[in-house]
């Protein structure tokens, strides 16, 4: 039973299968609402709405497709009447090592999906409903496992907030910082859906119950970063 209710909502989820899209996906299902996941492959999209069920459908469109972005999102509203949620989790790592190491096409690529992909999606979104209607974007960070990678997510962190002053108060915009502890390097996995549930916690930071809260990164990594929770 979920905590929240997004009876009548609907949220675009960009990324893959896995780890965080495919949370947030299956607990904003869970609360009623729709889900539209959007990723590359049609196969795959497919394959991930069925994972989660519900009011849930797969959409085949690339992070950095323009065009294909904007019809997801069109489609979305002609499908389900709205777009309220946004939920970037869109990353690729082309550029593992050193900045040193690195060239154009590695940045460009690195910097596309992580970085200018969010930007893209929320523009698309707050033109076509939320600017109007109102609506809430959250973005995953990742955690600092390479140079560029992590280059790309500390702007984003930073472009959280631009885009929170520029849309406000339309509009909420926030960050996930998921951490190491999230992939058991801290603490034992906790029950799927309990409270640090990453997501759990993307539904609670779309939910009315934060209607206050934009332009903030949330740290969730069960206390790593603090360096004062040891490993079990």
């Amino acid at each position: 039973m979920s905590r929240f209710d997004f009876s009548g909502r609907t949220a675009v989820i960009t990324g893959g299968m896995r780890g965080a899209a495919s949370a947030a996906a299956q607990a904003i299902s869970r609360a009623g609402g729709n889900v539209v996941l959007a990723l590359p492959g049609r196969d795959a999209a497919n394959a991930a709405a069925a994972a989660v069920g519900g009011n849930a459908v797969g959409v085949a469109v690339g992070a950095v497709d323009q065009e294909a972005a904007q019809r997801c999102v069109e489609s979305a509203i002609d499908r389900f009447g709205s777009v309220d949620i946004l939920v970037n989790t869109s990353g690729t790592d082309h550029a593992r090592g050193r900045l040193v190491d690195q060239d154009y096409l590695r940045f460009t690529k690195t910097l596309g999906v992580n970085l200018w992909a969010p930007i893209l999606w929320t523009s698309l979104v707050a033109r076509a409903w939320m600017s109007e209607h109102g609506g809430v974007v959250i973005n995953t960070v990742g955690g600092a496992d390479s140079g560029l990678y992590s280059a790309a997510h500390a702007a984003l962190i930073h472009v959280t907030g631009q885009l929170a002053a520029e849309l406000s108060p339309a509009v909420r915009v926030n960050a996930i910082a998921l951490g190491g502890g999230l992939a058991g390097a801290t603490t034992t996995p906790p029950p799927s859906g309990e409270p640090d549930d990453p997501g759990e916690i993307i539904a609670h930071l779309a939910s009315d119950a934060q209607r206050w809260v934009t332009g903030e990164t949330l740290v969730v990594d069960r206390g790593a970063s603090t360096g004062l929770v040891r490993a079990l």
